[in-house]
């Protein structure tokens, strides 16, 4: 039993569990604060908790891959510490084997990454070897999550594919991103351990007797490794072919054998169904579909015809008639003697009394514990009949019945006699001389000054007010903020499921209602004016010094704007038109802010001036950054529009769509860009024509189509000037024509 210190402190821990559970940022500090208090040395129901909100640690998805590769060197030692413990709880195994197999993958690249840390390396390995030493003892639920662990391993140690070689922080963690002159991890070594690891884990197909559960969760297990490791699929595929449940059961076959014969053979049946709807091109194709096909067709041969026919009943059946009872020398049941309810009032002592023994009905059962009550009421409902049960509970609700019409027809009947008694009940007054009006008024005046004594205690209660509820804070106001703008982005996603609108509806300005058409477009002019308009004037350095609101309001304002930012950089291509409602409001909101800002400061004689906060230019270059490297030679349409309908362009734009040019493939899209700039953005047009002269002196690719842009817009460029004279030095024969016009 748990002591009272254990209980408080499991309470505490699970306060603390759903402090991480609803924000993932603590899991760092809390992680690292239990694992003391849930170590080796703890009692058995810390321990548990503590290998729990392990497993459901590592494999939570709102941790980050990062944070969890950073924590897992701190909890391998204890996790090798409770495993080596000479007591074995299947709980407490059974979530740290969990554990174990999220952490492998982590470890694994961790130890790439950092060759010196031979230490976890080693922590790791020791848990590893614990593990496959006494799986084969473990119970079967232990056992379950040791195949999960067999799997991760396998599939670590086993070369998979490098879908980027420029990213290797992107690629699946396997022994491809192992380093050949690696320090602690030998790739032989490690291949030759995942090939035994393999032969282990398909181990359980060539069993004798085999346990439904682990055959089940195995084949589960196999079905990534197919999928991702083409070296052993095959050895895989062929291990599977080659099992049959029927043959790994052994007579007698109880239902419980069919049902787990049936349930292996559906598992098998459906992992390569999967592989063939993948695959259907699979070089084992045909084996595989005359498996299912035999899996489909198989039943489980009985040895002998007893289990063909269903056997005679040892004890006859109820609810067969007297006639197959007379057959059978069964003896129809007693009828039961219901006595009637006893005279008076009706209770629960006479309604449930059927017994006519006036002994047994005057005991009072109170009198016995409660425990011997259930030992002596058990054994007796066991022997009890179905029959007399039956025939006792219909006679209680029988009862029951009849005392309930009873007291309906009881109410009724008092109902009439005192609606008689109202209508015979007629006054009728007698005659009053003349004198009476003055007794009646005097009555009347005394009511009356007792009615005027009791108005002002009713008059002096006036009208309830609710208490104003408690001022909130930062962090509730945040808290509330961040719902509400969830919620409007849970209508802007719905909203991309309706149908786009009609191509002659117009289009509205800066002067829309945000929430006119409940569009999608709609709902972006919403949390835009949110992050922008709304904050208009609180964010200023001076203000925020003095009010918290102030800088409430902007953390609320520069979260709605990183998730716009987010959520555009999901699929820019068809959000685009999102982000360019985004920035028009932030460049009409910035300059808004700065006529504010020059008229304050022309009005004021003070040197030190609020200064404004800008944010065009900052979220205009960070949506670029996010995207322009997803760009092909296909996308020029996108990055037209997106340079054409931004209300502003900048030397830091122009300078990102230059970095184009830095691919050979993206120089014709970068100068397309930047003509297109220069022939319609008149305002920018210098400024492009610079960039254009840049591209072409930094980058040779783009000379050709950089000098027809040049010499069209600039042909007395510099730049031409310096690549005719390099000409012309290469051939003197031609000479210079150009004509003075031109020239100027």
């Amino acid at each position: 039993m748990a002591q009272p210190a254990d209980t408080d402190q499991i309470t505490q821990l699970n306060a603390a569990r759903n402090l991480v559970l609803s924000d993932a940022a603590f899991y760092p500090q809390i992680v690292n604060g239990i694992l003391p208090i849930v170590g080796a040395n703890t009692r058995l129901e810390l321990r548990r908790w503590g290998a729990d909100f392990l497993a459901e640690t590592f494999a939570s998805p709102v941790l980050a891959v990062a944070q969890k590769e950073q924590l897992a060197p701190n909890v391998l030692q204890t996790i090798r510490d409770i495993l080596e413990l000479p007591e074995k709880d299947t709980a407490v195994l059974q979530s740290l084997v969990q554990t174990s197999a999220s952490l492998y993958p982590l470890v694994f690249r961790h130890i790439v990454n950092h060759p010196d840390d031979s230490k976890t390396w080693e922590t790791m390995n020791a848990i590893k070897q614990v593990i496959f030493r006494q799986m084969d003892s473990f119970p079967c639920p232990v056992r379950i999550c040791c195949a999960k662990f067999l799997q991760r391993v396998v599939q670590v140690q086993t070369p998979g594919l490098i879908s980027d070689p420029r990213r290797p922080e992107q690629n699946e963690t396997s022994l491809a991103v192992v380093p050949r002159s690696h320090a602690l991890l030998s790739i032989p070594n490690l291949e030759a351990e995942s090939s035994g690891l393999l032969d282990r884990l398909l181990g359980v197909f060539q069993e004798e007797i085999s346990d439904a559960l682990l055959v089940n969760a195995t084949l589960n297990c196999l079905a990534p490794l197919i999928r991702t490791r083409q070296s052993i699929a095959n050895k895989i595929v062929n291990a599977v072919l080659e099992f049959y449940p029927s043959k790994h059961v052994r007579p007698p076959f109880t239902p419980t054998v069919r049902v787990s014969v049936k349930s292996m053979e559906r598992t098998a049946r459906a992992l390569l169904i999967n592989i063939l709807k993948r695959n259907p091109n699979h070089p084992m194709s045909g084996k595989m579909q005359m498996y299912i096909e035999r899996l489909m067709q198989s039943r489980l041969e009985a040895p002998d015809d007893a289990s063909r026919k269903r056997g005679l009943p040892n004890e006859p059946t109820d609810g067969l008639d007297n006639a197959k009872r007379a057959r059978l020398n069964a003896l129809t049941p007693p009828m039961l003697k219901i006595p009637p309810m006893a005279p008076g009032p009706a209770s629960f002592d006479k309604l449930f009394t059927i017994t006519e023994d006036i002994g047994l009905s005057s005991f009072d059962v109170k009198q016995l514990p409660f425990d011997l009550v259930l030992k002596i009421v058990v054994p007796l409902l066991t022997q009890v009949h179905d029959s007399t049960l039956t025939q006792a509970t219909e006679a209680i609700r029988t009862r029951l019945q009849t005392i309930t019409k009873e007291q309906n027809m009881q109410r009724q009947h008092q109902q009439q006699a005192a609606a008689a008694a109202d209508d015979d009940d007629d006054y009728e007054p007698e005659y009053q001389p003349m004198d009476a009006a003055s007794t009646i008024s005097e009555e009347a005046s005394a009511v009356a000054a007792e009615v005027a004594d009791l108005q002002p205690d009713l008059v002096s209660l006036g009208p309830f007010v609710l208490p104003q509820p408690p001022p909130l804070t930062e962090e509730e106001a945040a808290e509330i903020g961040r719902a509400a703008v969830a919620r409007v982005f849970g209508m802007l996603n719905a909203a991309e499921s309706d149908p786009p609108p009609a191509k002659n509806q117009q289009k509205l300005g800066f002067a829309r209602l945000a929430g006119s058409t409940f569009d999608r477009d709609a709902w972006t002019v919403l949390l835009a004016r949110l992050a922008t308009r709304a904050p208009a004037g609180l964010e200023d350095d001076n203000a925020s010094k003095t009010d918290s609101a102030g800088r409430r309001q902007s953390t609320i304002a520069e979260s709605i704007r990183e998730t716009l930012y987010r959520y555009i950089l999901e699929d820019f291509r068809g959000r685009l038109n999102i982000a360019i409602i985004w920035l028009n409001e932030e460049w009409y909101n910035d300059r808004i802010k700065m006529r504010s800002a020059a008229n304050q400061r022309a009005g004021s004689e003070e040197e030190t001036q609020p200064t404004v906060s800008l944010h065009y230019d900052t979220w205009v270059i960070r949506l670029l950054d996010g995207f322009l490297a997803y760009l092909d030679s296909r996308d020029i349409k996108v990055l037209v529009r997106f340079l054409s309908e931004v209300p502003e362009i900048t030397i830091p734009i122009t300078q990102r769509v230059a970095s184009l040019a830095k691919d050979p493939e993206r120089v014709n899209l970068c100068v397309q860009a930047l003509m297109y700039l220069v022939m319609f953005r008149i305002p920018a047009r210098e400024m492009c024509l610079n960039t254009i002269e840049d591209v072409y002196k930094t980058y040779e690719e783009s000379q050709p189509a950089a000098r027809k842009v040049l010499m069209k817009w600039r042909p007395d460029s510099a730049v031409l000037a310096t690549a005719n004279g390099e000409e012309s030095s290469v051939a003197p024969s031609q000479p210079d024509t150009l004509p003075t016009s031109a020239a100027e």
